[in-house]
């Protein structure tokens, strides 16, 4: 990784006329300012598809795609659907925030007659897209079942042998739904057709894209579902041990996750070949990968399964470099990001060393103390990712206007911000200076928008991951300016100005 910069927006913050972002036209165009605004990452959320919550952290499927996602303008370009259909339906009516209650009501509908039009011409290729990915039938039985237990997480479904995924109960889903289970592949089908359209433009500009991938998969997911041997579960495939982190500063109680936990002992015993698959399932998503709760790899919070909070949990090792070091070894042309956010134990940093993998910095947390930390700018070697904040964090202007006095003067006085700069720029230009290799700041930062503008509030069941980019935000102007910051700090290359020819004389 050179040093670069790049912008944090989920897919789900474009613009579009449809209530929530897609894989089209205004896609295509982020991807443009991105590379008039000299930038070399375009980071997203998780893309798979979203549960209760709408948490692109908590999906069905570690493999799967979100099919909000799936550019219906683009569907009516095919004929398989009409405007007028599209335009029937209620997508939400405000354009800053996506409803997600309209969306689910409103996709599956619209996608279901595409699917009607468009299935029997498409079997070739879908046939091809089964073969590579053999994931898709299992995802797709799943979803199915959940649709005819009337969407129960599978631990409720009411027909043990299912719930406990027998070959003989699996075999009698698939004769049974057999519809349902062709629309939930035609849909990854359509999916994976547009992102791929979309990655190969973004790349051939010479952008890539860094994706979250989070260290856990949701109980309610086919993941567990299906492959039950790899968590840790009882002999009814009930969990055993569930994910979160201990009580601190900011949680007396702690984080109670509900995540199953891994069992790493069945996982080595199998070579990791569950991971690998899994890496290989996001390399078909990303170029760079972010590993979310990089901590987990050395030690893991267990709950014991039913506690109500954090709490009663232990600390229980995890793979370390036994596993960290066959990924980097089995995947060398991907790059990993470890997030190591937090209060580093001294075996954490000891394998993030070993790993290599750069770890991360965010400036909101170098001067909410008032005291020195790790966070500042002046601590940092180059092999690390400095933020302004992440998904999690606020927006940089609203952490300004909710932070006391004295940490906004500290702030200020340590970047030398200026009253005409403007706070979040004075941030920006601070981690574009730094000497971490890649700077990645939030797309409301750059636009410096301040509270009830921010991805999601950690802790917090809903009103998270709904905002959304205006689309006359993004200017010529705004790319410039952040162009100019960007060759400033050699984080890219000037853009070469065509030679005038020279003048010759006139022969007389």
């Amino acid at each position: 990784m050179k040093r670069s910069s790049g912008i944090l927006l989920p897919i789900s913050s474009l613009p579009s006329a449809y209530g929530i972002g897609t894989f089209g036209k205004a896609a295509y165009k982020f991807a443009d300012f991105l590379k008039a605004s000299g930038q070399k990452y375009w980071q997203v959320l998780p893309l798979g598809p979203t549960s209760y919550g709408d948490s692109p952290y908590q999906s069905f499927s570690t493999f799967a795609g979100n099919p909000y996602f799936i550019d219906l303008e683009m569907l009516i370009e095919e004929k398989l659907l009409t405007k007028k259909e599209v335009e029937a339906e209620n997508w939400g009516t405000n354009p800053r925030y996506v409803d997600y209650g309209q969306i689910y009501s409103s996709r599956f509908k619209i996608l279901e007659k595409a699917k009607e039009r468009g299935y029997k011409a498409a079997l070739g290729e879908i046939s091809h897209f089964k073969k590579n990915n053999p994931w898709v039938e299992n995802y797709a039985l799943f979803m199915s079942i959940k649709k005819h237990f009337g969407q129960l997480s599978w631990q409720e479904w009411p027909e043990e042998d299912i719930r406990l995924h027998k070959p003989e109960a699996v075999e009698k889903y698939r004769k049974l739904l057999e519809k349902d289970i062709e629309f939930f592949i035609y849909i990854q089908y359509l999916f994976f057709k547009q992102w791929t359209r979309l990655k190969k433009y973004i790349n051939d500009l010479g952008i890539e894209i860094i994706g979250d991938l989070p260290i856990y998969v949701a109980l309610d997911s086919c993941d567990v579902w299906a492959e039950p041997e790899f968590f840790s579960l009882d002999e009814e495939n009930y969990p055993v041990e569930v994910a979160g982190v201990p009580p601190d500063y900011f949680s007396e109680d702690g984080q109670l996750w509900g995540n199953p936990c891994y069992n790493w002992k069945a996982l080595k015993k199998d070579g990791y070949r569950w991971w690998i698959r899994r890496i290989e399932g996001a390399a078909k998503l990303y170029d760079v990968l972010r590993i979310d709760h990089f901590r987990g790899f050395d030690e893991y919070w267990a709950v014991p399964a039913g506690q109500k909070t954090a709490k009663k949990g232990k600390w229980k090792k995890g793979p370390g470099m036994d596993l960290v070091g066959l990924l980097s070894e089995k995947f060398p042309n991907i790059e990993f990001i470890a997030e190591d956010l937090g209060e580093p134990s001294p075996t954490v940093v000891e394998l993030l060393h070993d790993s290599k993998w750069p770890g991360m910095k965010v400036l909101e947390f170098a001067f909410d103390s008032g005291e020195p930390n790790n966070y500042q700018p002046h601590t940092y070697d180059k092999n690390c990712v400095c933020y302004t904040g992440t998904h999690d964090n606020a927006t940089v202007m609203e952490w300004y206007q909710e932070a006391n006095k004295k940490d906004k003067e500290y702030a200020s006085k340590y970047l030398g911000i200026s009253k005409s700069e403007g706070f979040n720029w004075g941030m920006i230009r601070g981690g574009m200076s730094s000497v971490a290799t890649l700077f990645v700041a939030q797309m409301q930062d750059f636009l410096g928008l301040g509270k009830y503008n921010r991805i999601n509030v950690p802790g917090t069941e809903s009103g998270n991951w709904q905002w959304r980019l205006i689309e006359d935000e993004i200017t010529d102007d705004l790319a410039e300016k952040i162009y100019k910051m960007s060759v400033m700090y050699d984080r890219t290359k000037k853009k070469e100005t065509p030679k005038k020819p020279a003048k010759t004389k006139a022969k007389k």
